[in-house]
């Protein structure tokens, strides 16, 4: 695959993920010179896949963006902007999911599934009237009060990951990958995993090693335990959003699915909310 000219933003995924649409409301009202946005697969083979793609033409003018999800791999800075690490950009809050949980969004798209069914009796939506903002707040809240500690290891786990010449290879879970909660989301059971985690890098990587672990993890406690953490709602900004999401499905299995909420809300995001996916938007345009 080869571009002769023109803009590229390389993204995580397939053309089916939330990534790849996502970027596409951030430049659907430029009105020239519009990129080619490339899904890329994950995010350790960014580089070797942005060598592939230009290899056949050494001439090409190689302008181009990566853009990802920020996982655990950087701390979210105090000015909510774009995260520069390693010639990527990558977005403030945790992933794409943590921009659409919001409140209104899922009042709203509930509601107007509601609606249709009024208007439509064949309508398959059985998931009634929405219970209103307040009780969806709390249905967020409550699951990512759920997620404090587990959070607070993987937090924790990244913090060694830093360190770590195998970056790659050192996971901030146990459990295969976000999204995918752990059985126990207790304190107690959370440790023990990670710490058989370290056990298995130890041998390899000096700095992965438990009192380190447990350093940082003293910290995310304090930090995920402190009022404004809740009441200025940052665990939408720190905590995964593929967890979140899990643990609200777990949490309410009667309420709506997220995954087809996701898909509406991509459409009603305004991208203007949010200064680092504006900021995006202006680098595209200046590449």
């Amino acid at each position: 695959m080869s571009v002769v000219s023109g803009k590229v933003i390389f993204c995580e995924g397939k053309q089916t993920s939330l990534d790849f649409r996502l970027l596409n409301r951030v430049v659907e009202n430029l009105l020239i010179d519009k990129p080619t946005i490339v899904p890329s697969g994950g995010k350790f083979t960014f580089s070797v896949f942005a060598q592939g793609y230009f290899s056949s033409d050494r001439t090409a003018n190689q302008r181009y963006i990566i853009f990802r999800d920020r996982d655990f791999d950087a701390k979210p800075t105090a000015n909510i902007a774009l995260i520069y690490l390693n010639s990527m950009f990558l977005t403030y809050r945790a992933c794409v999911e943590n921009y659409l949980l919001n409140v209104e969004l899922i009042h709203n798209y509930w509601l107007a599934r509601y609606t249709e069914k009024l208007n439509n009796p064949s309508s398959r939506w059985g998931h009634g009237n929405s219970p209103g903002t307040g009780a969806i707040s709390a249905w967020i809240e409550e699951a990512a009060i759920s997620l404090r500690d587990y959070q607070a290891v993987r937090w924790a786990l990244a913090d060694l990951l830093q360190t770590s010449t195998a970056r790659s290879q050192f996971k901030t879970t146990w459990t295969g990958g976000s999204g995918k909660l752990p059985n126990s989301l207790t304190l107690q059971d959370c440790q023990i995993q990670a710490l058989a985690l370290i056990d298995q890098f130890q041998q390899v990587v000096r700095t992965v090693t438990q009192d380190r672990f447990e350093a940082s993890l003293a910290v995310y406690q304090q930090q995920f335990a402190q009022e404004e953490f809740w009441t200025q709602k940052q665990y939408l900004i720190w905590f995964h959003g593929k967890d979140i999401q899990k643990a609200m499905q777990q949490r309410e299995s009667q309420y709506i699915s997220l995954n087809a909420f996701f898909d509406w809300a991509l459409n009603q995001l305004d991208v203007h909310q949010h200064p680092d996916l504006v900021e995006l938007q202006s680098r595209i345009e200046q590449l």
